[in-house]
């Protein structure tokens, strides 16, 4: 305990110091700053940039599906597109409570499947609107029963068939419903680790509301990704209208139709010794097919004839579209 203790001597000593300011009472105190990382390729970024013209099949798909489903259950409904981000598998299928309506379904030609996941109560309150109800939340939520089920069935198949046709913004394709599951571990699309597209769209009634999920493998898109990008679009948009100016601009435009009877080759003498009514033999006869040009380019094969006291070609043959034989 000694050695811990200051002397009397030593204490004096020790104020004189401070007194004189050699010794510095106050404690500095380093600043630290942390630096806070940003992934520039983070997934909300991949996902905006790579498949941002989704977003216009969104709000066409959200359009279809709001006048087909209001027509179908006799009452007013609004559906919006809420949100899409891009999750790994196994967060994407455990955010979903059982029992839930899985659909899985094709999006061929694209390889692989995709899901259609719809909140149990939103299930319960579609089922009591198609048999006439208002569609008031329920307070239980139990498993389906076999005609819940048919009827889950049925407004799927209405729902993908919307989602077909706002499809064909980017990619034609053809919406092949494969299997319904209630239970999210029955449920298998991709390993867990792989990455979903999760595109989540909200259901509003007058006495209920509710959410679906659309989820696609990002391998699935990987493959098309190009043409859901905003600079295809763009570039597509551009052409589109180009394109339409010039069609209609070549509608009017004058070119030179000539039927060509025949040929044949004679000498500059021959040619120079040619005389009134003399008479010029062509490598074809009445019955032959003869040709027709736009611009002196082949286009058509023809026969030639009389019509109402004209001259005549009835086109028998179209050439190739970019030309013809010379």
């Amino acid at each position: 305990m000694s050695d811990q203790i200051l002397t009397q001597e030593e204490i004096d000593a020790l104020l004189t110091a401070m007194d004189r300011g050699d010794v510095d009472i106050e404690e500095e105190v380093e600043s630290k700053s942390e630096a806070v990382g940003y992934n520039l390729t983070s997934h909300n970024i991949m996902l905006r940039d790579q498949f941002s013209a989704l977003e216009q099949v969104y709000d066409k798909f959200a359009t279809l599906l709001n006048a087909t489903l209001s027509s179908e259950l006799q009452q007013s409904l609004e559906i919006e597109f809420v949100s899409s981000e891009l999750v790994k598998y196994e967060e994407c299928i455990s955010a979903f409570s059982s029992p839930s309506s899985f659909i899985i379904f094709k999006l061929e030609p694209l390889i692989g499947n995709a899901l259609l996941a719809m909140e149990p109560g939103l299930v319960f309150s579609l089922i009591d609107c198609m048999f006439g109800g208002t569609g008031r939340p329920t307070g239980r939520i139990r498993e389906f029963t076999l005609i819940e089920q048919r009827m889950i069935r049925r407004v799927s198949t209405e729902i993908l068939a919307n989602l077909e046709q706002a499809w064909q913004i980017v990619q034609p394709t053809k919406i092949v419903l494969k299997k319904v599951e209630t239970k999210p571990e029955y449920v298998h699309l991709v390993s867990l680790n792989d990455l979903m597209v999760v595109i989540i769209f909200s259901v509003k009634g007058k006495e209920f509301s509710g959410n679906f999920h659309l989820c696609l493998s990002y391998l699935m898109l990987e493959p098309i990704k190009e043409k859901l990008s905003s600079k295809y679009m763009r570039e597509k948009d551009i052409a589109n209208t180009w394109s339409r100016e010039i069609r209609r601009l070549l509608k009017n435009t004058p070119v030179a139709l000539t039927a060509e009877l025949g040929r044949t080759n004679q000498t500059i003498r021959s040619l120079l010794d040619l005389q009134v009514d003399d008479v010029l033999q062509l490598n074809t006869g009445p019955e032959d097919l003869i040709r027709l040009t736009i611009d002196n380019v082949p286009k058509y094969l023809g026969y030639p004839g009389v019509i109402k006291g004209n001259r005549a070609v009835e086109i028998a043959e179209l050439l190739d579209r970019n030309g013809g034989d010379n």
